[in-house]
C-alpha cells in the first residue's frame, strides 16, 4: 500500500505530526487534520490514523518511518524500479517518493532498514539518511559530484568517426571498432542500469535503449548505434541539469538564513554562534543590512525589515519593540535586538520549506492519471515492436533486418519519460513560484485544482477589513447608583482577544482601573461572559441579546440605526436587561477592493460569511462589491453555508480565526490569512497566505490556471511527439536518431516549459 499521510521530517521530535500530502479532501470532511503524538529516533515519525494501531511512542506497533536520500533517484524510471523492488518486501508497509528532492520516505518494520538499503544497492543506487536519527532534523545533503564532460566528448568523437567511416566507404571493421569504443566510453552506465532493470522485470528507458542499441549492433548498424547512445547520454545529462533548476527553486529557500548569528553571552558580551545551536530565549543582535537568522520578538531598537522571502510583501515593514521578526528576512537601516522564539529547525521559514518539500512528494490528479497511463503504454508499445519484428516480415514481406530496425526505433520511442516527468517538474515550479510570493500551497492537488474555483467564501474581520475596529459610540442604558456598565464592559472585553472586544477595552478612559473578572468564558458566535462583584454578565452581539430575551422595540431601533451605518454593535447584559451598548467600526482594506474586483474578472463569485449582523455585513460588502452576504453566522453556520455553495461548484474559504476552522475544513480549498509565524495555519491550511493581502488569492488562481495550461501543453507535447514518430517508425520513415530526439527531445521540451512557471 502507499501511505497517503506521511510527513517528511524537519520539525523536532516534539512537533512531528501526520497530515495529508496533497490528497483531495473528501466532500464530507468536517474538521482539520489532528496533530499526532510525538515520535523519536531512527528518522521515524507517526503515520496517519487508520494505517495501524498507534503504539505508546505514537507509532504503529513495530513500524518505523525512515527518509532516505538516493542520489540516483531523479526520474520516474528509478522510482518505478524502487517501487517494484521494495513493494514486494513484506517488511515494507508503504512508500512515498519525492523525485525533485531525491528522497524516499518508507514505512517499514522495525529493524528492516538495513535490508531496505541492501535492496536499493541491488538496483545500482546508494542511499543515506535524509534526517538526523536522534533529532529528526533534516540533514544537509552534499551536492552530487559533477560528472566530467571529457568522456562524453571522447565518445562523441568516436561516434562521429564511425559515421565518417561509413560515408567514406572505408572498411566496416574500422567503423565497428569506433562505434564499440563510443558505446563503451559513453554507454556503459546505460547498459548497467538497463541490465539491472531487465533483471528486475522493468521496461524503463535504460532497458529499452540497451535493447535498441544492442539490436542495432546485431544488424550491422554500427555508426547509428554509437551515435544514438551518445545522443541519449548527452540528452540525459542536459535533462538532469534542467531538473536541477527546479530543485534550486526550493534549495534557494534554505539558503536564505545565515549560518551564524550574534548572540549575547551570560557576561554581557557578544559572540557569533551557529544559528542551529541557538536556543529559544537567547538575545540576538542584528546589524543594519544583515539577514535575520531566527524567529523572534524585538526587545530593543527600531528598523524596517524586508519580509519578502516570507510574506511576499514588496515593501519593507517598520518594526519596533514587541514586533515579530522572521528568519530569512533582511534588516534595514537600524540595529535591533530580539529574543529568539523558535529554534532554527522550527522557524517559520523551516516550516515553509518543510511544507513545500512535503507538497512536492504529493501526487496531483494529473500525475496519478499519467502513472496509470504509463503502466499500460510502455508494455503495449513493447509488444507492438516485438510483433513488428517477428510478424510483419511474415505477413507484409520485406527483409527481416528492415522490420527489425523499425521495431528498434519504436523501442526507443516507447519510454514515456517525457510524459511522466512533465507533471512533477511543472508542479514543483509552481509551488516554488508561489512560495517566493508568500503563498504556501500544501500540495500539488490544490495548485492544480485551484483553476476550478467558482465561489470564494470570505470571513469579514481581519480578512476583508483591517480587523482593528475603533470604538465610535457608547450608550449607557442603566443609570443605577454605583453601577458603571462601561467599566464592567471594558473589564470583560479586556479578557477577550476578539478585535471588537479589544476596541471596547481600548476605548475606556485612561487611568480607569479594570474590575476583577472571574468565571470568564467564550460564547461561540455570540460573545463572552464573566462575573464581576458576584454578578454574572454577558457581553456580546445582537443574537446573544435575543437569546437572553432582553431585546425591546426601542433597543431594536437603536441597533438598526447604528448597524445601517456599517457599525458593529455589542451589548452588556446582566441577564435581565441591557445595561449598555457599544458601537465599533472597522475599515476596509484597499487591497480587499482590488482583490474582489480581480476575482470577479477571473469569473469567481464571492460571498461574505460573518458573525456580525446582516446590516453591518451588507454595508461592508457593498464597499468592496461582494456578491452574496450572510450575517449572524456561527461556526457551524459557516460550515453549512460553504457546503451549500459547494453544490454550485468548487468553493474556497478564506479566514483567519478559530471560528473559521470548520468552514475552512469543509471547503474544497481552505485559505488561511496572515499565517506567518502561526504553526497551526501553516500546518493545517490547504493554502497559507503569509500576510493578510487578499490579492495573493488572485495570484494563486492565476498561477493555478497557468499551471494547468502548462500541464496540458506538456501532455500534448509528449503524446503528440510520440504519436508522430511512432507513425513514422511504423511506415519505415523514422531513424534511431529521430527516435532519440523524439524521446529525450520531448523530455527537454516539457522540462523547459514547466520551468517557465518559476519566473511567474
Amino acid at each position: 500500500m502507499d501511505i497517503q499521510r506521511i510527513t517528511p521530517v524537519i520539525t523536532p521530535p516534539d512537533c512531528c505530526h501526520a497530515e495529508a500530502t496533497g490528497q483531495e479532501k473528501p466532500a464530507d470532511r468536517d474538521r482539520p487534520a489532528p496533530r499526532q503524538p510525538c515520535c523519536t529516533a531512527d528518522t521515524a515519525q507517526s503515520i496517519g490514523p487508520g494505517d495501524a494501531a498507534l503504539g505508546a511512542a505514537g507509532l504503529p506497533a513495530g513500524v518505523r518511518l525512515s527518509r532516505l536520500y538516493i542520489d540516483q533517484m531523479d526520474c520516474p524510471t528509478e522510482e518505478g524500479m524502487i517501487r517494484k523492488k521494495l513493494g514486494g518486501m513484506p517488511a515494507v508497509q508503504g512508500m512515498e517518493f519525492n523525485l525533485m528532492g531525491r528522497v524516499l520516505t518508507v514505512a517499514h518494520d522495525d529493524g528492516a532498514l538495513p535490508a531496505l538499503e541492501a535492496a536499493i544497492r541491488e538496483l545500482g543506487m546508494d542511499s543515506r539518511p535524509a534526517a538526523d536519527p536522534t533529532t529528526g532534523a533534516a540533514l544537509a545533503v552534499p551536492e552530487p559530484d559533477a560528472k566530467p564532460w571529457w568522456p562524453l566528448a571522447l565518445a562523441g568523437a568516436a561516434a562521429l568517426g564511425a559515421e565518417m567511416v561509413h560515408w567514406a566507404g572505408w572498411p566496416v571493421w574500422i567503423g565497428a571498432v569506433l562505434a564499440l569504443a563510443a558505446i563503451a566510453i559513453g554507454g556503459l552506465g546505460t547498459y548497467k542500469k538497463g541490465w539491472i532493470a531487465l533483471r528486475h522485470g522493468n521496461l524503463n528507458i535504460n532497458a529499452l535503449m540497451s535493447i535498441a542499441v544492442t539490436g542495432a549492433l546485431l544488424i550491422g548498424q554500427w555508426p547509428e548505434a554509437a551515435m544514438v547512445m551518445v545522443l541519449f547520454t548527452l540528452a540525459e545529462l542536459i535533462e538532469a541539469k534542467s531538473l536541477d533548476r527546479a530543485r534550486n527553486a526550493i534549495r534557494g529557500l534554505v539558503q536564505l538564513t545565515p549560518e551564524l548569528a550574534t548572540v549575547r553571552l551570560p557576561d554581557g558580551g557578544w559572540a557569533d554562534v551557529s544559528a542551529g545551536d541557538i536556543e529559544p530565549g537567547r538575545i540576538v543582535r542584528v546589524k543594519p543590512g544583515e539577514r535575520i537568522a531566527l524567529d523572534g520578538v524585538i526587545t530593543d531598537g527600531q528598523s524596517s525589515v524586508d519580509q519578502a522571502p516570507i510574506t511576499g510583501e514588496s515593501l519593507p515593514v517598520e518594526k519596533t519593540a514587541g514586533d515579530t521578526v522572521f528568519a530569512g528576512t533582511i534588516n534595514g537601516s537600524g540595529a535591533i535586538e530580539f529574543r529568539v522564539t523558535a529554534a532554527a529547525m522550527n522557524s517559520t521559514l523551516a516550516r515553509i520549506i518543510h511544507a513545500v518539500e512535503e507538497a512536492q512528494g504529493a501526487r496531483a490528479p494529473t500525475a496519478r492519471f499519467i502513472d496509470r497511463f504509463a503502466k499500460i503504454y510502455t508494455p503495449a508499445v513493447f509488444v507492438l515492436a516485438l510483433a513488428i519484428a517477428v510478424l510483419a516480415p511474415l505477413f507484409f514481406g520485406g527483409g527481416w533486418f528492415e522490420w527489425a530496425y523499425r521495431a528498434l526505433v519504436m523501442l526507443v520511442i516507447a519510454c514515456p519519460c517525457a510524459l511522466v516527468i512533465s507533471t512533477p517538474v511543472t508542479i514543483v515550479s509552481g509551488l516554488g513560484a508561489a512560495a517566493r510570493h508568500g503563498i504556501l500551497i500544501k500540495g500539488g492537488a490544490y495548485l492544480e485544482e485551484g483553476h476550478k474555483l467558482a465561489w470564494l467564501a470570505l470571513d469579514k474581520t481581519g480578512t476583508i477589513t483591517h480587523g482593528k475596529p475603533a470604538l465610535t459610540d457608547t450608550v449607557v442604558l442603566a443609570q443605577d447608583a454605583g453601577l458603571d456598565p462601561v467599566r464592567i464592559a471594558a473589564g470583560i472585553a479586556a479578557r477577550s482577544d476578539h478585535p471588537v472586544s479589544r476596541a471596547v477595552a481600548a476605548g475606556r478612559q485612561k487611568g480607569d482601573a479594570l474590575p476583577e473578572v472571574t468565571a470568564f468564558g467564550a460564547l461561540p458566535g455570540r460573545g463572552v461572559r464573566g462575573t464581576v462583584d458576584g454578578v454574572k454578565y454577558q457581553f456580546g452581539n445582537h443574537r446573544l441579546i435575543h437569546e437572553l430575551g432582553v431585546c425591546s422595540a426601542d433597543l431594536e431601533a437603536r441597533l438598526g440605526e447604528l448597524e445601517r451605518q456599517g457599525k458593529t454593535v455589542v451589548l452588556l447584559s446582566d441577564g435581565e436587561r441591557v445595561l449598555a451598548l457599544f458601537a465599533v467600526a472597522d475599515t476596509v482594506k484597499d487591497s480587499s477592493r482590488a482583490a474582489i474586483g480581480a476575482l470577479h474578472e477571473l469569473g469567481i463569485k464571492t460571498v461574505m460569511l460573518t458573525g456580525d449582523n446582516i446590516h453591518t455585513a451588507r454595508a461592508i460588502a457593498g464597499q468592496v462589491g461582494i456578491d452574496d452576504v450572510l450575517g449572524d453566522q456561527l461556526p457551524e453556520d459557516k460550515q453549512r453555508a460553504v457546503a451549500e455553495y459547494a453544490r454550485r461548484g468548487k468553493v474556497g474559504m478564506v479566514g483567519d480565526g478559530i471560528n473559521d476552522a470548520p468552514a475552512l475544513a469543509r471547503a474544497d480549498i481552505g485559505f488561511a490569512m496572515g499565517a506567518a509565524g502561526t504553526d497551526t495555519a501553516i500546518e493545517t491550511a490547504d493554502v497559507a497566505l503569509m500576510d493578510d493581502d487578499l490579492n495573493k488569492i488572485v495570484r494563486f488562481v492565476r498561477l493555478s490556471r497557468a499551471t494547468r495550461t502548462v500541464l496540458v501543453q506538456n501532455i500534448a507535447l509528449a503524446l503528440g511527439i510520440k504519436a508522430v514518430f511512432l507513425a513514422l517508425a511504423m511506415l519505415g520513415m523514422a531513424t534511431m536518431w529521430m527516435a532519440v530526439f523524439a524521446d529525450m527531445g520531448a523530455s527537454l521540451l516539457v522540462v523547459a516549459n514547466g520551468l517557465r512557471l518559476t519566473r511567474r
